[in-house]
């Protein structure tokens, strides 16, 4: 699926949802199907800075696509981390640089979260453009 495909998937998923409360048990579900990051993973290297809870978000590069791993020590957060990895974990630098992640507009998500938990989101998304950068450069 491409990136865009990924993000209207997302989009009709939350959309049977009318309550954000529904939306919310959903990020938590979504969140606690993600796997843990490895104790000795969660350094202040991987750290994303601006966020309020602890979010890490790891990038390496495999046969020219990122795979990003993630995890929160908050629980709605970590549905964030998920849902972020759904689009972004398998992609080229240049996919990720290409394409706006628009479904976090779609879904309200920058109105209904705290603003703490908005600015967090997006400091993940500017820190997965940066690894997409860096390892454009790297691939490129």
């Amino acid at each position: 699926m491409t990136i865009e495909e990924v993000q209207n998937e997302i989009v009709a998923e939350f959309s049977v949802f009318t309550d954000w409360m529904d939306k919310y048990a959903y990020l938590i579900e979504l969140g606690n199907e993600l796997q843990n990051l490895d104790p000795k993973e969660k350094t202040d290297q991987y750290l994303i800075k601006g966020c309020q809870s602890r979010v890490w978000l790891i990038a390496e590069i495999q046969d020219g696509k990122i795979i990003f791993r993630g995890e929160s020590d908050a629980v709605i957060v970590k549905g964030l981390v998920a849902l972020l990895l759904r689009v972004v974990s398998g992609r080229t630098p240049k996919e990720l640089l290409e394409n706006d992640l628009h479904f976090i507009d779609d879904l309200g998500l920058k109105q209904h979260l705290s603003p703490t938990r908005s600015n967090g989101l997006l400091a993940m998304v500017k820190q997965i453009r940066l690894y997409a950068v860096a390892y454009n450069r790297i691939e490129g």
